[in-house]
């Protein structure tokens, strides 16, 4: 998987913690620079281990799967394309961040609620045969950088709906699974 592709696979795996980011924005006006960096920290930190866990796993059975790739890259893809874009129809983003943001348990459970897909992203770095912490750092940064976008943009753009973020996150997700198999 090229490095463009691996950027554009950051930009739409980070948009869950921009999303969260946003609306946590719009709910919280006091300690913003530190509620603003913590969410950042955490969702960038979850996001880049979530694939290295899962390469590490996927590299145990990679044998058995490797004939599949494409296809497995297709379906994962085309899963995460559709989830975001269903999901941004069911939900609000407000319904992500009920709590306060600084404290480190909620942290800890945004953290990893935005990184599920991330998980998925490892395996499919694994059945490309990507290095994953090059990968893994990029995606990591992507969303730091996009968390704390987001959690600014809140008190500035209120015009962006986090549920048409999520459904861009989704097509361009279903763009790198078509690029999969063509």
């Amino acid at each position: 998987m090229s490095y463009f592709s691996i950027f554009i696979l950051a930009i739409a795996l980070s948009i869950d913690a921009s999303v969260v980011s946003f609306s946590c924005g719009l709910k919280y006006k006091h300690l913003r620079y530190r509620n603003a960096l913590l969410l950042a920290v955490f969702t960038g930190i979850f996001q880049g281990l979530m694939p290295v866990i899962s390469y590490f796993l996927t590299n145990f059975v990679r044998s058995y799967i490797q004939p599949y790739s494409n296809l497995i890259v297709f379906l994962i893809f085309s899963y995460l394309g559709f989830k975001f874009i269903t999901e941004a129809n069911e939900k609000s983003g407000m319904d992500k961040c009920r709590n306060v943001c600084v404290d480190l348990k909620t942290l800890f459970l945004i953290g990893v609620a935005t990184s599920i897909d991330a998980f998925s992203a490892g395996i499919t770095l694994s059945l490309y045969g990507n290095f994953i912490f090059k990968p893994a750092i990029l995606i990591a940064f992507v969303t730091f950088i996009n968390s704390l976008l987001g959690f600014y943009a809140s008190g500035r753009l209120k015009i962006l709906s986090p549920k048409s973020i999520e459904i861009l996150a989704g097509i361009l997700l279903l763009i790198l699974a078509l690029k999969a198999v063509f």
